[in-house]
């Protein structure tokens, strides 16, 4: 590491420092998720088709994954803090644009400029960490405060969200971001040390390009087949031309003297093991969020804010799970603890495969307590596990992999999830006789269009056709759940699997690391 003396007020300052980052990455988390309790209303205020409504909530972190490698091997040649500054200037005025959206492809136009911004802030705040914490058992600490911003801020989303619809339209959403990222500049000029790659090499254009095509055409393609079947062109050409990028990306990075990603890095079966965690606790996570907040608005009858209310066990989970990760792990080594969480997650997801319109919320509150804690630990223990795995000066591409799983997750548990749902949903829907074609489709396109085509139509009939989409919607909700808990399943195998052994093989290019949240060598 280069750049100006750390702590030169003291640890009092390093901690405030950790403060300005838990700032930064819970307001990113928060954006993620915030908009899922404003679906309605945007629904009802900008008319967005279905196709449309899914790209409004996933394009930010597609866009998020597409670049967060770029911005993290960028942070480590011109300066993290530098980034960090830069973007959320920039995340200011893209807020700004999609308050204001008049219309759905400007909204979907200013998530995607949120997710460019973003993209520059995430890798920044966790290799920061490594910087304002050399030492191992402080860096785990910062570590599980940082964790549990960021798993909170995704859980905290939907209150925030419901707080603000309560009492505003969908746009006040956005407009929180200003008074934040106004005290995250000040604080962050002030209190943040600068550090960068000492030797960074060149910036790879053609990495770069290739690394947001491959990522961002290979997870379209996943979405629109989930949505659409294979039968649409188009779905094979993205595949082919994701898979395609990919495959050059990763044997150009083999071939540079200074790779944009150090892929090698997949050689350490820890740092593997922290990837998939994250990438597969994050789908469940957002997935959950994302019918859930549908789901308690529109077949429950919950208001915004008693909807964002009825989440916050996962936001209390998620915060407890990250701050007490490193005292499970020094109980029970990495193995047992990363496999556990994922365990309890897929239990906690699959439990809602079982909640129908008029369940009690005593399991809908128990299985959100479990989500959020066993995902504060996960992707706690799986950040750790990455830092620990690469070199110091490769800190902000390592952690951009590690953020890239985040926001790869938080897309395709949208993407994977909703177009799960959505599919159900408009095959098990069954219009009553005497709806209008016209009114059908709107009611087609997603429970919310049901909701409003109901309105339109004579008492008898639009009762029938409400009845009929809240049980189509549950329908897809419980199958999507049981998809999303046999993924977290599988993910605890393979981690429980990788992580059998964490000696770092040759050509990983990390040296042996303590496990710093476990205190002791072994599992």
């Amino acid at each position: 590491m280069t750049g100006k003396p750390l702590l030169p007020a003291g640890a009092q300052r390093r901690w405030a420092g950790l403060g300005v980052l838990v700032l930064a990455v819970t307001l990113v988390a928060v954006d993620a998720t915030v908009l899922s309790l404003a679906i309605p209303s945007i629904s009802e205020t900008l008319d967005p088709t279905g196709t449309q409504l899914l790209w409004i909530g996933d394009i930010y972190s597609f866009v998020l994954a597409g670049l967060l490698v770029s911005m993290g091997a960028l942070s480590d040649r011109i300066g993290r803090k530098k980034l960090l500054l830069i973007g959320s200037t920039a995340f200011g005025a893209a807020s700004l644009l999609a308050a204001y959206a008049p219309t759905p492809g400007w909204l979907i136009l200013a998530r995607a400029l949120l997710g460019v911004a973003g993209a520059t802030i995430m890798p920044s705040t966790l290799s920061l960490i490594r910087t304002l914490f050399p030492d191992a058992r402080e860096r785990a600490t910062a570590i599980g405060i940082w964790g549990a911003g960021a798993t909170a801020g995704a859980a905290l989303g939907p209150l925030v969200g419901g707080v603000l619809l309560e009492h505003f339209w969908w746009g006040s959403v956005f407009l929180l971001n200003l008074p934040v990222l106004a005290l995250l500049l000040v604080l962050g000029g002030w209190l943040l040390p600068e550090s960068r790659d000492p030797k960074p090499g060149r910036w790879d254009v053609l990495s770069v390009l290739l690394s947001m095509v491959g990522v961002i055409t290979a997870v379209y393609a996943v979405k629109e087949a989930a949505a659409h079947g294979l039968g649409d062109w188009t779905v094979p050409v993205a595949f082919a031309v994701g898979i395609t990028a990919l495959t050059v990306f990763v044997r150009r990075q083999l071939r540079l003297e200074s790779p944009l990603l150090d892929v090698r890095l997949f050689a350490e079966p820890r740092f593997t093991a922290a990837v998939v965690a994250s990438l597969t606790a994050l789908i469940g996570l957002s997935g959950v969020i994302f019918f859930m907040s549908q789901y308690l608005q529109l077949v429950r009858g919950y208001a915004p804010l008693a909807a964002g209310i009825a989440e916050m066990p996962a936001f209390v989970g998620a915060v407890v799970g990250g701050l007490l990760t490193a005292k499970l792990v020094r109980r029970t080594g990495n193995r047992v603890a990363l496999t556990a969480g994922l365990l309890a997650m897929g239990v906690g997801i699959g439990l809602l495969g079982w909640v129908h319109q008029d369940t009690t919320y005593l399991l809908l509150g128990a299985s959100f307590l479990v989500v959020g804690t066993a995902e504060g630990v996960v992707y706690t223990l799986a950040a750790d596990l990455v830092l620990g795995a690469a070199p110091a000066d490769k800190s902000g591409a390592a952690s951009a992999v590690s953020e890239t799983a985040y926001e790869l997750g938080t897309a395709l548990g949208i993407a994977l999830v909703g177009s799960v749902l959505t599919a159900i949903y408009r095959g098990a829907l069954v219009a009553p006789a005497g709806t209008d074609p016209a009114t059908a489709a709107r009611a087609g396109e997603s429970l919310g269009g049901a909701v409003d085509a109901a309105r339109s139509l004579p008492d008898p009939v639009g009762g029938r056709l409400l009845e009929g989409a809240e049980e189509a919607f549950v329908q897809g909700m419980n199958t999507s759940a049981w998809l999303a808990a046999g993924l977290l399943l599988l993910s605890a195998a393979l981690s429980w699997y990788l992580l059998r052994s964490r000696r770092p093989q040759a050509g990983s290019g990390a040296e042996p690391q303590p496990e710093a949240l476990a205190g002791r060598p072994g599992a």
